[in-house]
């Protein structure tokens, strides 16, 4: 072959794997850039459930979703798709982070989820505790609550 195929053969190689690598960055920057998708993937998980809110995390690997019955929901980027989990009453150790941008949480039934999620903002990390600290009570303890104020 003429050294002109070589350095066409040679340039296109070039070519493609600077593109290749720009597709990875902007892959692995925007983990959760469309908050519409984990919409989707949380709605074909849990079809029954309907959304009122998200809030990701500050390196958008996660998202704490609120649902409609002030139930918590939690999405993980797993890379090719995301994990989505329904927290049950119960179920979930929470304790602050001292930069108060966030929280450290232990899931008792999926232990793989454990860690420590940071948001933007403290208001974001106070609100997502909110949705974690209402899913602590369970239906049952609220009935007892409010059976004796209701005849009272």
């Amino acid at each position: 072959m003429s050294l002109i195929t070589w350095a066409a053969v040679f340039v296109a190689v070039v070519i493609f794997a600077y593109y290749a690598t720009r597709m990875a960055k902007q892959t692995d920057e925007g983990a959760v850039a469309d908050l519409g998708q984990a919409i989707l993937d949380f709605g074909q998980a849990f079809p029954h459930e309907a959304i009122r809110s998200l809030h990701a995390t500050a390196d958008k690997k996660a998202i704490f979703v609120r649902l409609h019955d002030n139930k918590a929901g939690f999405m993980r980027d797993m890379r090719s798709h995301f994990a989505c989990h329904l927290i049950e009453p119960g179920t979930v150790s929470v304790r602050n982070l001292a930069n108060g941008r966030g929280f450290a949480i232990e899931f008792r039934d999926a232990p793989y989820h454990n860690g420590d999620y940071s948001f933007a903002t403290t208001a974001e990390a106070a609100e997502v505790s909110l949705w974690l600290l209402g899913n602590f009570v369970r239906p049952a303890d609220l009935q007892l609550k409010a059976g004796p104020a209701a005849h009272g």
